[in-house]
């Protein structure tokens, strides 16, 4: 009898995976339903990257490996952008190029947990940081994203035995779900944190540049001494809305960083050629495109806002990020109201269970429909009136 490893029977269903298939079945019987659940950017990229890709792509040359660590000039315009971006100074033994920051992100932990091993995840959180642990032969434990606190952690509030026992450490901001955002000082408390505990600080940053009002996102390594104990995980899939090319970067401690090209090499032979000249334009090119890009976003974001008020529901107020976080009507669960708007106004969000138990009770919104698509599916909720009846 053929039998898979009990690491991939312990793994639970995606819950993205299942949805999408209900959505399917939805639409074949007719419906159309309007989707506001993955954060898949629905804006294009700026055509000077397609062109850049179009024209390496005729470039016979370069259709063998990419290279492990990746092509000499990708690996310079990731110092470039950092040191542009951040201020954050890095040498080549402090970076790796990544197919996509995801894949990074569940690696890291094979190169950092042993069986047996714990990490610390905040909850809610991207559902990675619960899963990829799992792979590794490790375990987790959550604290508690705190809203009075801005969705920050009180890390003072992990119990000491806790953290002397993990190997890691997660953090993500601006945050998904919730849109919160973080400061340098705080980072620089995390950073403490990690340094007494001697923990790997993991901090993903997805989100860096895609922000409103003004917020500038930081990175956790312009934190003093930072590079001592954390590695950031970021991405051109929401910065650059190439998500589907699949390319990201881990920078900061060097031990972290070869742990994590160990692995690599042993998984995959690199990005293309051609997509790793498309991100080296991105990261060093014009810039200047990325904010009328952000001002629909905020557009959006801002339309979400005054629907879900009007409507009764609390809400956050992200100032980065690709969604809108908020509560549930009283007397629901995330799952029965997250059913109900999709069974019958075919509008389909995420609930908040999803990202841990500290997100029962709220649901997501991705601002990634078209503008008017998103419109129609605020008035079929709006339309769908009280939801916890």
């Amino acid at each position: 009898m053929m039998k898979p490893a009990q690491r991939a029977q312990n793994l639970p269903p995606l819950f993205f995976a299942t949805l999408n298939k209900r959505i399917a079945e939805l639409r074949a019987a007719g419906a159309d339903i309007i989707n506001l659940d993955a954060g898949s950017p629905d804006l294009p990229p700026d055509p000077r990257l397609i062109d850049t890709l179009k024209r390496n792509a005729d470039d016979p040359a370069k259709h063998n490996y990419g290279g492990y660590a990746g092509q000499p000039h990708l690996r310079q315009a990731i110092i470039d952008y950092y040191g542009r971006r951040f201020g954050v100074e890095l040498d080549n033994t402090d970076l790796l190029p990544l197919i996509g920051s995801k894949e990074g992100i569940v690696n890291m932990h094979l190169a950092w947990l042993d069986p047996g091993d714990l990490s610390l995840i905040p909850d809610p959180c991207y559902p990675a940081y619960l899963f990829a642990p799992m792979l590794a032969g490790g375990h987790t434990e959550r604290f508690p994203l705190l809203a009075e606190r801005g969705w920050l952690p009180n890390l003072a509030d992990i119990p000491s035995d806790t953290a002397a026992a993990a190997r890691m450490l997660w953090l993500n901001y601006p945050n998904n779900p919730t849109g919160g955002t973080a400061t340098v000082e705080f980072f620089a408390e995390a950073v403490d944190f990690c340094r007494q505990f001697d923990l790997l600080l993991c901090h993903d940053a997805p989100y860096a540049d895609v922000t409103f009002d003004g917020h500038i996102a930081p990175s956790v390594l312009q934190a003093p001494g930072a590079k001592d104990v954390a590695i950031e995980f970021n991405s051109l899939s929401k910065t650059y809305s190439l998500a589907g090319w699949r390319l990201g970067m881990a920078v900061g401690n060097p031990v972290a960083v070869e742990a994590l090209a160990k692995v690599k090499t042993q998984i995959d032979s690199g990005i293309a050629k051609p997509v790793q000249d498309m991100a080296a334009d991105a990261l060093t090119g014009d810039q200047s495109w990325l904010e009328p890009r952000n001002a629909i976003y905020r557009e959006r974001r801002d339309m979400c806002l005054a629907t879900l008020r009007a409507m009764g529901l609390e809400t956050t107020h992200p100032k980065g990020g690709l969604y809108v976080w908020f509560r549930v009507p009283a007397g629901t669960t995330s799952l029965a109201y997250h059913t109900r708007v999709l069974e019958q106004a075919h509008v389909s969000i995420t609930p908040g269970h999803v990202y841990g138990q500290n997100g029962e009770g709220w649901a997501r919104i991705s601002l990634v429909a078209p503008t008017a698509r998103l419109q129609e599916a605020l008035a079929r909720m709006e339309k769908l009136g009280e939801l916890g009846e």
